[in-house]
């Protein structure tokens, strides 16, 4: 009997799996509580905010629902780094063909080479979350990227825990929502003091972007 349960059980899996995907077409749209750009703060501890608005090609090509991109200035010019970005892109559902883009594949095709990855927990005002941490290089400049998912409930940083996320959610709870969050801080001096300031916008975002999710 073994023998014959474990014969069937990559077709169980793949079965549940095809319909989980068949569940993700069907998703409805669920809003947000509220406006991005009003759920994140425009200043962060030391820093001051200004919107910047992505390309019409870079926006055909996330598909998003919504997004808030910032750019942060230190408010002490002397301050190191000079400047920092904010990326959060918000899907109301996604389906085959419209799911959240993945830093991973996107910085490669934007001219950006890793030169080093992990996934480190940091602190927030929510709690510990993990996210991933890059660095990276073009043309001579470094930066590095943390980036994160968010969305149902959950912080999540690994690419597949979050697919499988997206399928049994889609398949058990009719939602498929989810933010991507994306700082990119350049590396003039060090690496720990880019991460530094990275953490410290990461600490007030998570809970700004929580508070906008759907219930």
């Amino acid at each position: 009997m073994q023998h014959v349960a474990r014969s069937w059980a990559p077709a169980v899996l793949l079965t549940a799996g095809a319909a989980a995907t068949v569940g993700v077409d069907r998703q409805q749209a669920v809003p947000l509580r509220y406006p991005l750009a009003a759920a994140v703060p425009e200043n962060l501890p030391g820093l001051a905010g200004t919107d910047l608005v992505i390309s019409e090609p870079q926006f055909r090509a996330t598909r998003a629902t919504a997004y808030v991109y910032r750019r942060y200035e230190p408010q002490d010019p002397a301050a190191a780094p000079p400047w920092l970005t904010l990326y959060v892109g918000y899907y109301d559902h996604q389906t085959r063909g419209r799911t959240v883009h993945s830093p991973k594949n996107c910085l490669p095709g934007a001219g950006w080479g890793t030169l080093a990855f992990e996934r480190v927990t940091i602190s927030t005002a929510d709690g510990p979350v993990t996210v991933n941490r890059y660095l990276v290089q073009r043309e001579g400049q470094r930066a590095l990227v943390l980036y994160w998912y968010q969305g149902r409930g959950r912080v999540a940083a690994n690419e597949y825990a979050v697919k499988w996320y997206l399928l049994r959610d889609a398949a058990l709870r009719g939602r498929t929502e989810e933010s991507l969050v994306r700082v990119v801080v350049p590396v003039y001096g060090s690496e720990d003091e880019a991460f530094a300031w990275a953490e410290r916008v990461a600490f007030s975002i998570v809970p700004a972007v929580g508070r906008a999710m759907p219930a």
